[in-house]
């Protein structure tokens, strides 16, 4: 009993092992979800959204006035200049300076509101820009999972014929040995299994770079063990409904391409103007206020004393002529008012305040503005060019998937017959073979044309449902399997 517990437990680990083992199933939209979250120029595209963002908000914040704060402290040793009384003292002191000022733009030749309209439709040709990224990113993961299909259906069939080569070969060599077939015919079988088992190798080793390809576009190290599931894919009706025309027309208005390279040109465009906006004169209003301190004044405070009549001065302060008699001066009788003098008290007492508006028009600076508004104007062309190539672009992508489609369309038609024709052919064929009517070559030839036939119903059945995808997608519709 003992050992066939241990014997169940054994066998419920190892059959435990080996589901953990089986590499997980990933549907169409987990590869995107995936590759979107992980894809760096994705990143980099949304990190341009944010600066885009911040370009704006900066922009906007330029109408309001500017305001600034500063203080200084400074020691002053021997004969300095005394900021409370402008008067020289000869004495160490201490000084300290607080001052503000504000200003703010009146007219500079409509340059903020450009500059403001630009950073606007900047952030919006940004946001235009990552839906673009994430558009590339879908396309690309989706192009690698109908690869992934396309060659998983390729493999099996490829694994299909090899196991038919094989059990002919069975049968061929039991031929030889009754004695009914000769021996050539079992040496050319056992070179077409040959054969059979490279076109496996190849075709298997198509399918794990196509795996590896998508696991890549997903950000993921090759040695993750990986699947795709593969959904139920059905040939759609083989009639594209638009022209590629009624197509493109539809992709400008939809595709993020497009209006990011619209709003590029109404950028430039804004650009040159306010760039255009130096050549006027600009017009500011200006604010100030500072105050400071010096320890030379940090002392008792004193005032006029009205109550008191002055007192004459102990020494004179010339003589008059003629007569030569001494002048005195007369002293105005003073109070203490305070003991001392502190920061708090000849800061709040020297505020000085200034009020002004400045006109500042340019005349000449190097060619400087005239040269930045010749550099707009030239971006003003480019952004004009790559709109015109972004449409181009646009275009040839559009009819060169519609061209694709619909040869795809014409193809499958003709290999869905040729597909029928052949099955009927072959079986009629083998039954012949196994009778001996028909020769070893002629029912190889048979196989042959029935692999290469399904090969290539299978290439058109998926070139035509992925560009027919492409096509939808470029109308904005959403690609799903």
């Amino acid at each position: 009993m003992k050992r066939v517990v241990l014997f169940n437990i054994l066998f419920l680990l190892m059959l435990g092992g080996l589901y953990a083992q089986e590499p997980r199933q990933w549907t169409l939209q987990e590869c995107v979800d995936v590759a979107l979250e992980k894809n760096l120029r994705v990143k980099r595209s949304l990190y341009n959204v944010e600066s885009s963002k911040i370009t704006l908000l900066q922009s906007k914040m330029a109408f309001l006035p500017t305001l600034n704060a500063g203080t200084a402290y400074g020691q002053n040793f021997g004969r300095a200049l005394n900021p409370v009384t402008n008067l020289y003292a000869n004495r160490n002191s201490n000084t300290i300076n607080v001052q503000a000022n504000s200003a703010l733009t009146l007219f500079n030749g409509l340059r903020l509101q450009n500059t403001f309209r630009q950073s606007a439709v900047d952030y919006d040709a940004s946001n235009e820009d990552f839906s673009k990224a994430k558009n590339d990113v879908i396309i690309n993961v989706v192009t690698l999972y109908t690869n992934v299909i396309f060659n998983k259906e390729l493999f099996g069939n490829t694994k299909y014929q090899l196991s038919s080569s094989q059990q002919q070969l069975e049968r061929i060599k039991k031929q030889v040995i009754a004695g009914s077939l000769p021996k050539s015919n079992e040496l050319n079988q056992e070179a077409q299994v040959a054969t059979n088992e490279v076109n496996l190798i190849n075709q298997e080793n198509s399918l794990n770079l196509s795996m590896l390809q998508l696991k890549q576009s997903m950000q993921l190290p090759g040695s993750t063990p990986f699947d795709v599931a593969i959904p139920e894919l059905e040939t759609e009706d083989l009639i594209l409904e638009q022209t590629p025309e009624e197509i493109y027309d539809i992709s400008l208005q939809t595709m993020p391409e497009i209006k990011s390279a619209i709003l590029r040109v109404q950028s430039a465009q804004l650009g040159l103007k306010a760039s255009k906006g130096n050549l006027y004169p600009r017009f500011t209003v200006n604010a100030n206020a500072t105050s400071n301190y010096s320890s030379v004044s940090d002392q008792a405070r004193y005032a006029f004393d009205s109550d008191n009549p002055p007192s004459i001065s102990s020494s004179p302060i010339g003589i008059t002529q003629p007569g030569n008699e001494q002048v005195y001066s007369y002293v105005p009788a003073t109070k203490k008012i305070a003991d001392g003098y502190d920061e708090r008290d000849q800061l709040k007492d020297n505020v000085f305040k200034s009020f002004s508006f400045q006109l500042s028009i340019p005349v000449f600076n190097g060619l400087q503005t005239r040269s930045a508004v010749q550099r707009a104007a030239i971006t003003n062309e480019l952004a004009q060019i790559s709109k015109q190539e972004t449409e181009n672009t646009l275009r040839q992508t559009i009819e060169s998937a519609y061209n694709d489609a619909f040869s795809a369309a014409k193809t499958y038609a003709a290999s869905l017959k040729q597909v029928n024709a052949r099955e009927e052919a072959y079986r009629m064929n083998k039954q012949r073979f196994d009778l001996g009517a028909l020769s070893y070559v002629e029912y190889q030839i048979s196989e042959n044309d029935l692999f290469q036939a399904k090969s290539d119903l299978t290439r058109a059945k998926y070139n035509f449902i992925f560009k027919k995808k492409v096509l939808d997608f470029y109308q904005g519709k959403t690609i799903s399997y």
